[in-house]
């Protein structure tokens, strides 16, 4: 039993170098790598003269060992790919309003025209969501000789540069803070292509869902939330359709996981198309949706949802290999205006969800906008 007990004792070793030590007056050195506590395993090491040999250390039973990661051409080896460098200039030619502050923000627009009116107004050439600012708020012009000069177009709430009114037109300078209206903050800046190009990117990926492009189930729910507050400040209309790919699985397990994300991307570039400017299309989870409709009633949005149905229904995506594929869609219906005074975006999203159940268990391919 003892020489079996000390054949179990003969571990695996790994080896590693040692820099070479003037002396030897601690042969022996304790180190922890777990195992059995009463016996720690010991590294010895011994004076060395030019190129140090390997080490072995004795690993206690149990012990796990990655083998196989340090290869002959890892970072510790590799020699440094030699090239020619040569500096590159960066010239900020290119004018840019960012948004700090509220839902966007974040949000990067180039100011590439003559002219730009800022406001919530759809018509606007730089569209921002917040009520509180004019539909028409503010106009920032370039003059030929590359300066930029902001006018307040007859704002509810007033345009500030600097933390100063602006009455007439001031002129804009690299790193102003343009505040629109009381909350919403822009900073104005020269920039060149590569820093912009950056900015865009930073805001998509924590707006948009990589796959769909549609925006992402946080953006939701911070712009439900704010949507729903508006709504009942102001007594408007909102509803909400909730849609999920009928046999979707079926999809993925035929055809393979591209198949399938090749039918989202599809079905979401045609949601967009159908869809307002002001209204919100998000991907709530795997293969549902969420299209967030403002100043809509019950009825206008049950047509909609309509719509989205035949729409879908009709697609035919062609795969990478060849085959052809079509889906359906069910959809739940719900609107603000049905639901208590209290009730939130938990509540509506709730409602629509339950629709949506409900059109799938009377059959798929159909819209549910009753209880």
């Amino acid at each position: 039993m003892a020489g079996k007990k000390e054949e179990e004792d003969l571990l695996r070793t790994a080896e590693v170098s040692v820099l070479p030590i003037d002396d030897s007056e601690h042969p022996t050195v304790p180190i922890d790598v777990g195992g059995d506590t009463n016996r720690p395993p010991k590294i010895t090491v011994k004076r060395l003269s030019s190129e140090p040999p390997p080490a072995t250390v004795r690993v206690p039973p149990g012990t796990a060992i990655e083998e196989g990661w340090l290869g002959e051409d890892t970072s510790l080896t590799r020699a440094t790919e030699k090239t020619i460098a040569v500096p590159t200039h960066v010239s900020p030619d290119r004018a840019t309003l960012t948004v700090l502050s509220g839902l966007n923000a974040g949000q990067v627009f180039g100011l590439e025209n003559l002219d730009h009116v800022i406001g919530r107004g759809t018509e606007a050439d730089l569209w921002l969501e917040d009520p509180a600012i004019s539909r028409n708020h503010t106009k920032v012009t370039r003059k030929p000789d590359g300066r930029f000069f902001l006018e307040d177009l007859s704002s509810t709430n007033g345009t500030f540069v600097a933390g100063r009114r602006v009455e007439g037109r001031v002129e804009l300078q690299n790193g102003d803070r343009v505040q629109i209206g009381p909350a919403l903050i822009l900073r104005f800046s020269m920039t060149d292509d590569a820093e912009e190009a950056l900015q865009r990117r930073l805001y998509e990926s924590s707006t948009r869902d990589a796959l769909t492009r549609a925006f992402n189930r946080k953006y939701l729910n911070e712009r439900l939330l704010a949507e729903i507050a508006h709504a009942r400040r102001h007594k408007t209309q909102l509803a909400l359709l909730m849609l999920d790919l009928d046999r979707f699985k079926a999809i993925n397990d035929q055809h393979g996981h591209l198949a399938g994300d090749m039918v989202l991307r599809v079905v979401a570039a045609h949601l967009q198309r159908l869809i307002r400017l002001e209204d919100v299309l998000a991907r709530y989870g795997g293969e549902e949706f969420v299209v967030l409709v403002r100043s809509t009633v019950l009825s206008d949005a049950g047509k909609l949802a309509e719509r989205v149905r035949t729409t879908v229904e009709r697609l035919q995506v062609t795969t990478t290999g060849g085959a052809v594929l079509t889906v359906t869609t069910s959809i739940g219906v719900a609107s603000l205006s049905e639901l208590p005074p209290e009730a939130g975006a938990t509540e509506l999203i709730a409602t629509a969800d339950a629709r949506l159940y409900r059109a799938k268990v009377d059959g798929r391919n159909r819209i549910c906008s009753a209880d």
